[in-house]
């Protein structure tokens, strides 16, 4: 009789532990990246991927990548509630409309530093329009650090940062125009004024630059970080990152889920 008893207590336990276990993983994780682009960018993918993966243990969510861009698909993007994209983008009408979907139907997205890179080559307006309608217009060249304006000290990302953040060694892109001048963006955080010029090969001499922002009809957040092996070098800046993740996995779906 004991040993029935013992039997099914532990039944019972590992039952329990599982079902722990599943609810410690509040959302899922989708992480696309790319093995044959820049280096700089494969650089910051690796390091990215072992960064989220730990943040993942310390925030109990479950972290995936992909190297293959055609599971950006219904089926697989239906599994999570947030993709992120490290080194690229979707190149193919059918990843590209996969995409359109998942976002228009409450899905999130976490971009970094190229994943936002468009073009008059582009010809993706949807995707324009999602990023506040802003084209890239260029960079500075080497990557350099530069002081970031926190211009929500406020947000849930940005939160204890202060009033400025220095930020690790990075290549720097400016838009046109501005995506702060369309209404459903709001800029986290900016390139200082004090920065520029900013540059020796390539140089942005001013302008407005913003660095972190949110198209507000989505769940949806991009940071222009992501360019080589110092990204992911400064405390305080990693914490934001790992914010950023939280956030957008976490916050009010504007738009009703994929499948409903």
């Amino acid at each position: 009789m004991n040993t029935v008893r013992n039997a099914l207590l532990l039944l019972l336990l590992a039952t329990a532990l599982s079902l722990h276990a599943q609810q410690q993983h509040a959302f899922h994780v989708l992480a696309f990246y790319s093995e044959t682009v820049e280096q700089d960018h494969i650089d910051f993918a690796h390091q990215a991927i072992d960064f989220f993966n730990a943040a993942a243990k310390r925030d109990h969510y479950d972290f995936a990548t992909t190297k293959d861009w055609n599971d950006m698909n219904p089926g697989k993007l239906a599994q999570y509630q947030l993709v992120v994209w490290l080194d690229d983008f979707p190149h193919t009408p059918a990843q590209r409309t996969a995409f359109e979907q998942y976002m228009e139907h409450g899905g999130g997205w976490l971009g970094f530093h190229i994943a936002a890179y468009n073009d008059a080559g582009t010809r993706w307006p949807w995707f324009l329009s999602f990023l506040g309608g802003g084209v890239f217009y260029g960079n500075n060249w080497p990557p350099l650090p530069a002081t970031l304006i926190v211009d929500d000290k406020d947000h849930p990302v940005t939160r204890g940062l202060g009033n400025t953040l220095q930020s690790p060694a990075n290549e720097w892109y400016i838009w046109k125009p501005s995506p702060r001048l369309n209404p459903d963006i709001k800029v986290l955080m900016s390139l200082a004024p004090s920065n520029y010029p900013i540059g020796f090969k390539d140089i942005i001499t001013g302008g407005d630059l913003p660095v972190v922002w949110t198209n507000t009809r989505y769940r949806m957040l991009y940071m222009n970080m992501g360019h080589g092996d110092r990204v992911l070098s400064s405390e305080a800046q990693n914490k934001m990152i790992e914010n950023a993740m939280l956030w957008v996995a976490k916050t009010h779906n504007p738009k009703p889920s994929p499948g409903e």
